[in-house]
């Protein structure tokens, strides 16, 4: 998929994950394509019976940094160290990068750096078989979904940042219908297992509210 990014991009985005055909959240993320298609994305988040849910987590964790990764390589031309010199959601809102590991103390940076650090960081924690699992009989480890809800906390700050800063670019380029409906999916997930506190999805509140309002008596 690097073909479309561009040479330049190809390094600071990275390639797409794959689960591995003939495991079970292969068969499990084949069941979740086939249940977005009926167009019913409340329908589509919830844990399928009799599955177990950190699976159910992991493989539409995978699923979201795809999409959110293409997405974002879209744009690469217009989010660049001059036209974002800082990660932002509106002016309310900064994100500061940090890791942990080898940036322990958060750092000011641009947006494509901050997006670059955290795919490279996501792509590590969804390789690392202790964390993420693909072999039947592994367990996932004790604090999976907590680590998983990390994940999903600054993914959804990718989401925010391209909505407050180039949502004139994504309709110029004629995504806007693709990213509404991957943040819908997103949204619906995240509130169905409350993996994201309210306080996060401040910066798209109103939007929030915008796209799961319509859907709200037919949830269930």
């Amino acid at each position: 998929m690097s073909f479309l990014f561009g040479a330049k991009s190809s390094k600071t985005f990275k390639p797409k994950k794959n689960i591995p055909e003939g495991t079970h959240q292969h068969d499990l993320m084949k069941y979740a394509a086939a249940t977005l298609g009926s167009g019913n994305l409340r329908l589509a988040v919830q844990l399928p019976e009799g599955e177990d849910l950190n699976e159910w987590i992991a493989v539409n964790t995978v699923d979201f940094f795809n999409q959110i990764n293409m997405l974002f390589g879209t744009l690469t031309d217009y989010c660049t160290q001059e036209s974002c010199p800082i990660m932002s959601a509106g002016p309310k809102y900064e994100y500061h990068w940090a890791d942990g590991k080898s940036i322990k103390k958060p750092i000011k940076c641009s947006a494509p750096k901050y997006v670059d650090f955290l795919m490279s960081w996501v792509q590590s924690q969804l390789d690392d078989e202790t964390m993420f699992p693909s072999k039947i009989g592994i367990p996932f480890p004790r604090d999976f979904q907590a680590g998983a809800k990390v994940i999903l906390k600054r993914l959804f700050r990718v989401y925010a940042h391209i909505y407050h800063q180039h949502f004139e670019q994504v309709v110029t380029l004629g995504e806007e219908a693709h990213l509404n409906t991957s943040f819908k999916h997103f949204i619906f997930f995240v509130q169905e297992f409350n993996l994201i506190d309210k306080r996060e999805l401040a910066p798209l509140a109103d939007l929030i509210e915008r796209l799961t309002s319509r859907d709200k008596d037919t949830s269930r």
